[in-house]
Parts: C-alpha cells; sequence; structure tokens
C-alpha cells in the first residue's frame, strides 16, 4: 500500500478517535460559552447562572453544553455543598490525540502536490 494512502487511513483513524472533543468545540453556542468563561477570569470556577446571565442562552441550554464540554474532557466540575462550578481542566490524553491529529493533517498536506490545475 502507497505510503501516502497509508498515512491518510491513520489520519482517518486519528480523526475518528477526536470526534468528541471536535464535536464540542465546533458548536457555536459552546464556542460562545467558552468565550464567556475565559472572559470572566474566574479560574476557580463559574455556576451555571453566572454564565446564563453572560449568554443568550438559556440555563438548561448553558447546562446541556456544559455537560457536553465536560464529557469531552474541556471542562471539569466541582461541588461545594448544593453549588457547581465549572472550569476548564482539559483531558491531556484527548487534548494530545487532538493536537497530533491536526499535526498529522499539517504534515499529510505540505507534502501533497499542487493539485489546482485538475
Amino acid at each position: 500500500m502507497d505510503s501516502q494512502y497509508k498515512n491518510i487511513r491513520t489520519l482517518a483513524e486519528e480523526f475518528e478517535s477526536c470526534q468528541k472533543i471536535l464535536i464540542a468545540l465546533g458548536d457555536e453556542n459552546r464556542q460562545h460559552l467558552m468565550l464567556e468563561m475565559m472572559r470572566m477570569e474566574q479560574c476557580d470556577g463559574v455556576r451555571v447562572g453566572t454564565i446564563t446571565e453572560k449568554t443568550h442562552l438559556s440555563r438548561p441550554a448553558v447546562s446541556h453544553h456544559l455537560q457536553i464540554l465536560k464529557d469531552a474532557g474541556i471542562l471539569k466540575m466541582r461541588r461545594e455543598a448544593t453549588k457547581n462550578y465549572y472550569y476548564f481542566d482539559a483531558d491531556m490524553e484527548a487534548m494530545n490525540r487532538l493536537i497530533n491529529m491536526l499535526n498529522h493533517a499539517k504534515m499529510i498536506m505540505e507534502q501533497l502536490p499542487d493539485r489546482s490545475r485538475y
């Protein structure tokens, strides 16, 4: 098998293993939510109500998006009595898979010939 096709097949497998984080990061509402959380500069965590106030999303929608980000390994949650605080603390394994996949894609693209004339 040609090494170029083998590289692309491997890239497809890497891409598939990153789908959860790509889906989480790819949603415009979640991007807005994450940007607002970053702008709040609350490294120790932010409550759902505070995020809701800063976004155009309803409280249930914010909770839903936070859960997706948490499941993807981008956010974590800590509980203090009855209060939940969400903060950025990425799953390093998931982030490294994403970075490696992107670097692999870049390497493949750099090696491809110019095909614009076809």
